[in-house]
């Protein structure tokens, strides 16, 4: 896999860590309705192993073992003695337990489903191939990107109206001699959130989306204002190949950082 499709997987786990969070919150939210302590410890411990898996991944060993060790204390506590409720109250509380956990089940699945046909309706569309060119850009990122800006390239005369319209631009005020810029509060939020994830995304895949980054921050920006500003950055680039029917090209959208290298190698 190459390392622009590698951050464009890394960006689609992002929103997927997202989906599992949101049920590990939903686990933990409704273990506090259950009285019997040993129903809360394992809807709590479910959400362990979910945020387990999807923080640090299926294949790190490390991880893994936390939650081995994590499933271990539960089956202890699980098994060592408690105080009971009456037989009728536990059964009920039981079923209902399991009632919760079907209803989660088939929100899984639905996700699941879900993503498969996000993937396979953007990969039919015409502008689906310049898209995921970009690093940091998979399908799921992408379909969201394309979903918001759409497909109508007369809707935005500029890239300065994307970006703002992202909340990438930020707002600039000047009165006399006083002149204020601030961070866009009004934007398209759905935009703004996978504008995020796709420029945290393009740093491991991009030098020059690197560079570009570090320089902001040797400038005095913070992490937010500095990932917002390479985010910008992308976008401009990303309407660019839109218009032109272009596909992502490092050495054009970052010639500073080709130049830096071809400097540092004479």
């Amino acid at each position: 896999m190459f390392l622009g499709e590698a951050a464009g997987a890394n960006s689609d786990g992002y929103v997927r860590t997202t989906v599992y969070l949101a049920t590990v919150l939903f686990l933990v939210g409704i273990s506090g309705h259950f009285r019997v302590r040993a129903a809360r410890l394992g809807l709590i411990g479910i959400g362990g192993v979910i945020s387990g898996d999807s923080l640090f991944g299926r294949h790190q060993g490390a991880a893994r073992v936390a939650v081995a060790d994590m499933a271990a204390r539960l089956r202890d506590a699980f098994r060592s003695k408690q105080m009971r409720q009456l037989p009728l109250i536990e059964q009920a509380m039981g079923q209902q337990t399991l009632a919760l956990l079907r209803q989660l089940d088939a929100a899984c699945a639905a996700a699941d489903d879900l993503e498969q046909a996000v993937t396979q309706s953007f990969n039919q569309h015409p502008d689906a191939g310049i898209i995921t060119s970009f690093p940091g850009l998979g399908p799921l990122t992408g379909a969201r990107v394309l979903a918001e800006i759409g497909d109508d390239r007369s809707r935005f005369a500029d890239a300065k109206g994307l970006k703002a319209y992202a909340g990438a631009a930020p707002v600039t005020r000047a009165s006399g001699k006083t002149r204020s810029v601030t961070v866009r509060r009004i934007k398209n939020n759905r935009l703004a959130a996978a504008g995020y994830l796709w420029s945290f995304s393009a740093l491991t895949a991009s030098p020059g989306a690197r560079a570009h980054y570090d320089r902001r921050r040797d400038t005095g920006d913070r992490h937010a204002a500095a990932q917002r500003n390479l985010f910008g950055r992308l976008l401009g680039c990303l309407h660019h190949c839109l218009q032109t029917r272009q596909h992502y090209n490092e050495d054009i959208a970052f010639p500073a950082t080709r130049d830096t290298t071809a400097k540092a190698a004479a």
